[in-house]
């Protein structure tokens, strides 16, 4: 599940004497529920009250458990090409979509770009990708999945703090039944993780309540204060598609430097440059139009050497904060370019 899935090493309850798995997780799950993970759970704050009218509903939930092992680890497959991608995700339906919910939130959206200075259109770009504008969330019960995840203990301290977080977001009032979302715990129209939630989830209607289950206002507040706090600089872009010449000495421009996370998606850019020196080594835009001089930018050319690629602003990385995919990143910017439109 993207940015929320983490693989690790699997540590299962062992069925013993021949007792079937499932009985015996069952088992082992409730011992831990009720035991381990509630202790925990009332040191962090969470209220008895909260915790004896949810885990009595909990199950061990086999499914989750298999959707985790199925991920896949660090691959060194070749990487596609973006343009099928993009096709897919920057389609003329999204884009329909995504110009009706500016219209339409238009007044919101302004205040929102006002007080945080994230454009309306990153916001709406993010809303289409997660979701699809709200119309797809998930719909795993989120204490039961994330209990089954931390019992497994795959990354039980991820998991287990997760389930806390959720069990704090009841705490707060959150319907019970609104915590519906993907498998590895991701859920609202932000797909927001729990603890994710506690931290930025924002009122975007002024009624006191962050919910980004079900409400539009809110959920674009909550996606901007999420950029504001990965550091989104106001009045800069994302980047621009441009051409590069066909002489463009890329190996001078190789970065040396070795990526801290997401490897291969940071060792696809180049060294970082001005607008002004890219424009000096002869790459045009392709709209015709230069952001300021003194902005940074990287180099990426997705398709390789001939097809179109971006300057890339530190605004971008924090587009990568939210998940760490190049083709979701750039998608999520071209989006936002054609909701303006």
């Amino acid at each position: 599940m993207r940015r929320f899935v983490l693989v690790g090493t699997a540590v299962l309850a062992v069925a013993i004497g021949g007792a079937p798995a499932v009985a015996q997780d069952e088992a082992g799950f409730q011992s831990y529920i009720n035991g381990p993970l509630r202790e925990q759970a009332l040191r962090e704050g969470v209220s008895a009250r909260t915790l004896d009218a949810v885990l009595p509903s909990l199950t061990y939930n086999p499914r989750v458990i298999e959707l985790d092992r199925d991920q896949p680890g660090s691959s060194t497959a070749a990487i596609p090409a973006f343009a099928p991608y993009k096709a897919r995700h920057v389609d003329a339906a999204r884009i329909n979509r995504g110009r009706e919910t500016y219209r339409r939130l238009r007044s919101k959206l302004e205040r929102v770009e006002r007080e945080t200075g994230v454009p309306e259109s990153i916001m709406v770009a993010i809303f289409g990708h997660e979701t699809n504008y709200g119309s797809y969330t998930g719909g795993f019960d989120l204490p039961r999945s994330l209990a089954t995840l931390a019992y497994e203990g795959r990354r039980r301290n991820l998991f287990a703090g997760e389930f806390i977080a959720t069990m704090k977001m009841v705490d707060r009032g959150v319907p019970r039944e609104s915590l519906k979302g993907s498998w590895a715990g991701a859920f609202g129209y932000p797909q927001f993780l729990p603890s994710v939630y506690l931290r930025l989830a924002r009122d975007g209607d002024g009624d006191g309540v962050a919910n980004i289950w079900s409400n539009e206002a809110d959920t674009l507040a909550s996606i901007a204060n999420y950029f504001v706090a990965s550091g989104w600089r106001p009045g800069q872009p994302w980047g621009v598609a441009v051409n590069v010449p066909s002489n463009l000495n890329r190996t001078a421009l190789v970065n040396r430097t070795v990526p801290t996370r997401c490897t291969r998606v940071f060792e696809r850019h180049s060294q970082w440059r001005s607008m002004a020196e890219w424009r000096a080594l002869g790459i045009v835009p392709q709209s015709g139009s230069w952001p300021a001089d003194h902005i940074q930018a990287t180099l990426l050319e997705p398709d390789g050497p001939g097809k179109t690629a971006y300057l890339l602003t530190g605004n971008y990385r924090v587009i990568l904060d939210y998940n760490c995919s190049n083709f979701y990143a750039l998608s999520v910017g071209l989006l936002a370019d054609e909701v303006e439109h």
